[in-house]
């Protein structure tokens, strides 16, 4: 690598690392609840006068008639989710009619019950005061039609399923509507505020605990992660949760039938405002979690302090619930945490701890270990980092400068810098391909949160391929065409080199397998500059020596040196490559030495 390439190198080590890209997202889709119009959003709806109400321009209507329904308010909302119903009915949660939108910007038109255009909500969380649509009565409407909204001024501030005006067909004779009345299923206890922090304390005695890092206490650490579950009651039937951790928004534990996400039973404490929000959930995929609830929840308890977040809670054993899972049954447990708005859950900006076996929740008392790294993202990161922190850069240290030595011995036929330089990268490519195809296995496809680091590596894979390619078809070392290949070799390898170094660096940062930032980061500059130290210290050596003779045009060729500058050199240029292998093995060991305590 010449040391134009060292330099951008060293330049692009230093900066990559600090890019981390970021993302955001919007919804307004809201019809998994078309039937209760209860927003899961974590806490109860408004029981009070709502603000808002909803008026219709006639009270009469005909199949086929369009009528215009008005949502305003005093103040301004949200969101809102509008339906019609068959009056007639009130158990009925089926949609009546089609709606016409007369501001698409800010409207949007939604299914419900396999009726296309059947509701109505909002695109977006912009501040509204007022909503205009138009209703079309179906030509075999009900005789009698009722208009219900859901209104939300904030995220945890909503009116569920408010009762609007009823219009009727001509010729049929109004009737006293039937009251309307929207129960919510409160918690059997108010939660209360927790006398101090929890302990690790009879972890393994007579409470199951899950700790990162092992061994930490939430009362003497403030960056410990704690899951306790303790059995209450000689018959087991119910299980007490302590759950403590650093997080700016929530904090989250699930339990899940494997190591993936998705179909899990999810319990959070949310930061809402100088309290804590404590629910049950369920999450059927990588979405944001649906039907929370705190009716399963008893004896709950919180507390806020120094950036940490605690809450306790009882839960039974056994619940009628198909989406609370059994706790007599054994699970993988996983403990995360994340920024929320408003109380709303966001991404969690990390890897989920994921205890390493299935737990039973109701078994016996023991510590469980956990790890935020998967094994087969680990082997990815361990195989690159072999492949390009040593194999590769040995191979490409030997082309470089160690052509001249061992002129009179070969091996299986050829010189043995050829030999050696070709093992080492046929070992690199190997390596590398294989460790491509890991995140695909893990992922079942393409990661579209993990920045440009796999578009990278997909270069480097690239390149990695195209070197041997190259090399089977270059032309003889007398032909007059040898340079072109040389040049092409040597700008290939380099560029390979420059986005593999990069690739790590950006690797480093990738929540999947996030590592140690100060250490990690530093372990690869230091690589960086050993390696540029080395080679900068053979360019010297190399410069001394090639005076010294005069070879063919090929052996002036880039990369190429012929001349023999003696025992002594060739001594001291092998101490030189020991000291370089040495070195970066040394380093490969301690980045792997982390990735291993993930």
């Amino acid at each position: 690598m010449s040391s134009v390439g060292l330099c951008f190198l060293l330049f692009l080590s230093v900066t990559v690392c600090y890019w981390v890209p970021a993302g955001c997202y919007a919804n307004g889709k809201v019809t998994k609840v078309c039937g209760s119009m209860e927003p899961h959003h974590g806490s109860s709806g408004q029981t009070g006068q709502s603000p808002y109400r909803l008026i219709t321009n006639t009270t009469v209507f005909s199949p086929g008639d369009d009528i215009l329904v008005t949502l305003s308010g005093s103040s301004y909302f949200e969101g809102f989710f509008l339906q019609a119903r068959d009056a007639t009915s009130q158990s009925s949660v089926s949609a009546v009619g089609t709606f016409i939108l007369t501001n698409p910007a800010k409207t949007q038109l939604l299914t419900c019950n396999n009726q296309q255009d059947s509701a109505v909500s909002h695109t977006s969380d912009a501040r509204l005061t007022e909503v205009i649509v138009m209703w079309n009565a179906p030509k075999d409407a009900p005789s009698a039609v009722q208009f219900f909204v859901t209104v939300v001024a904030h995220y945890k501030t909503f009116w569920v399923k408010q009762p609007g005006p009823i219009i009727y067909q001509h010729g049929v004779t109004p009737h006293p509507p039937q009251p309307t009345t929207t129960t919510t299923e409160a918690p059997t206890t108010t939660p209360s505020i927790l006398p101090g922090p929890f302990t690790a304390e009879g972890c393994g005695l007579w409470k199951t605990c899950l700790l990162d890092p092992p061994g930490c206490d939430p009362k003497e650490e403030l960056h410990c992660f704690f899951l306790s579950m303790t059995t209450v009651g000689l018959d087991k039937t119910s299980v007490m949760f302590e759950l403590s951790g650093p997080a700016e928004g929530y904090l989250s534990f699930a339990l899940s039938w494997d190591t993936w996400m998705g179909n899990d039973d999810v319990y959070s404490c949310v930061k809402d405002g100088n309290r804590v929000s404590v629910n049950a959930a369920f999450v059927s995929g990588r979405t944001h979690p649906e039907d929370e609830s705190q009716s399963a929840l008893s004896l709950v308890s919180w507390r806020l302090a120094d950036g940490a977040i605690q809450c306790k809670f009882n839960r039974p054993a056994k619940l009628s619930s198909q989406e609370r899972y059994d706790l007599d049954q054994e699970y993988f447990l996983f403990l995360a945490s994340g920024r929320a708005v408003q109380g709303k859950l966001l991404k969690h900006s990390r890897q989920p701890l994921i205890s390493t076996t299935k737990k039973r929740i109701t078994g016996p008392p023991e510590i469980l270990k956990g790890s935020r790294g998967p094994v087969i993202l680990k082997m990815h990161g361990a195989l690159m980092l072999l492949a390009w922190m040593l194999t590769g850069s040995v191979g490409t240290f030997i082309a470089s400068f160690y052509k001249p030595d061992w002129p009179n011995q070969t091996l299986f036929g050829q010189k043995v810098w050829f030999q050696v330089h070709r093992a080492l990268m046929m070992v690199t490519v190997t390596l590398t391909i294989v460790a491509f195809c890991l995140p695909f296995f893990y992922r079942k496809g393409w990661s579209k949160h993990a920045g440009v680091h796999p578009y990278l590596g997909c270069c480097v894979l690239a390149l990695a391929l195209i070197q041997p390619i190259m090399a089977a078809f270059r032309p003889s070392p007398d032909s007059h065409r040898r340079y072109i290949f040389n040049w092409a070799h040597w700008g290939v390898g380099s560029a390979a080199e420059i986005m593999a170094v990069a690739a790590m660096f950006l690797g480093v940062r990738q929540p999947s397998l996030l590592l140690s930032p100060p250490w990690s980061t530093n372990i690869l500059i230091g690589y960086v500059a050993w390696q540029a130290s080395f080679r900068f210290l053979l360019l010297i050596h190399k410069h001394l020596y090639i005076r010294k003779s005069q070879g063919s045009n090929d052996q002036q060729a880039i990369l190429s040196d012929q001349s023999q500058p003696g025992h002594w050199g060739s001594f001291i240029k092998l101490l030189i490559l020991g000291a370089f292998t040495l070195g970066a093995s040394g380093l490969l060991v301690a980045f792997l030495s982390i990735i291993a305590t993930i």
